[in-house]
């Protein structure tokens, strides 16, 4: 399945797919979403031709496949709090 609109809100992503599914999930499974701006959320970009979704400012990549499994962000503590740190 491609991605072909992702809408952030306060507290959701929803992503919907080439195949008719809309997959939504807590903002609070992409930790560099939620710590992110209204501006820094919306500026997102499509990776692969729809594969994934890439927010620059953010470094952050999510791919379709890992939202259609339910897989939250997988980035350890430590590398938050560094990146969170370097937002300062």
């Amino acid at each position: 399945m491609l991605t072909q609109k992702v809408t952030v809100s306060q507290d959701t992503l929803i992503v919907d797919l080439s195949d008719g599914r809309s997959i939504s999930t807590p903002l609070a499974w992409y930790p560099r979403l939620w710590h992110g701006t209204e501006t820094e959320r919306a500026n997102w970009r499509l990776i692969g031709r729809g594969v994934g979704i890439h927010w620059p400012e953010l470094d952050e990549d999510i791919s379709a496949e890992g939202l259609i499994l339910g897989r939250p962000s997988n980035e350890s503590q430590k590398s938050l709090q560094n990146w969170l740190e370097s937002r300062r």
